[in-house]
């Protein structure tokens, strides 16, 4: 089974909100097209949850799709805000499978599940803007892993100018 996992940034431009739930889908829609019924995300707020629900809701028409949430650690929403937390515990309520890369939060963790995002895929499906970010780092890893990269940030940019 082909798979694909997502990475992007926790903070999305206002100015994509508009238009980033359909480009995901796409995107989705893409992948699936390609033969990818696994759907890796990574959890956290941002790109991750907005992909998480875009898979949630593609699995209603397509039954063969699985969401694995592939997360740092058990607890990495000990600092969010109700509303994230709320969104949080749907996503796990209706994930197919939940992997952690570890018990408890360590220095590591994020990049360990980076790591282990790339590591899973055939595609990467991303929202990078900045070279610096572990979103980037993630990028970066999946190219020299020879994994099929997309980052969407770029048309999200295009269709707002």
């Amino acid at each position: 089974m082909q798979s694909c996992s997502f990475t992007g940034h926790r903070q999305i431009n206002r100015e994509h909100e508009e238009y980033i739930y359909d480009l995901v889908l796409r995107a989705i829609n893409y992948a699936y097209s390609e033969g990818c019924r696994a759907f890796y995300c990574g959890g956290a707020v941002g790109f991750d949850t907005i992909c998480a629900r875009e898979v949630i809701l593609f699995k209603i028409t397509h039954p063969d799709v699985k969401l694995i949430l592939l997360l740092p650690c058990k607890d990495q929403d000990k600092l969010w805000s109700d509303e994230q937390k709320m969104r949080y515990y749907h996503t796990l309520s209706a994930a197919d499978e939940i992997v952690y890369v570890s018990d408890e939060y360590t220095k590591d963790c994020m990049q360990k599940r980076n790591y282990e995002l790339v590591r899973v895929c055939d595609m990467l499906i991303g929202y990078v803007s900045s070279e610096r970010s572990g979103a980037a780092q993630t990028f970066r890893m999946a190219k020299k892993m020879g994994k099929t990269v997309y980052n969407i940030f770029p048309k999200l940019e295009s269709m707002i100018k």
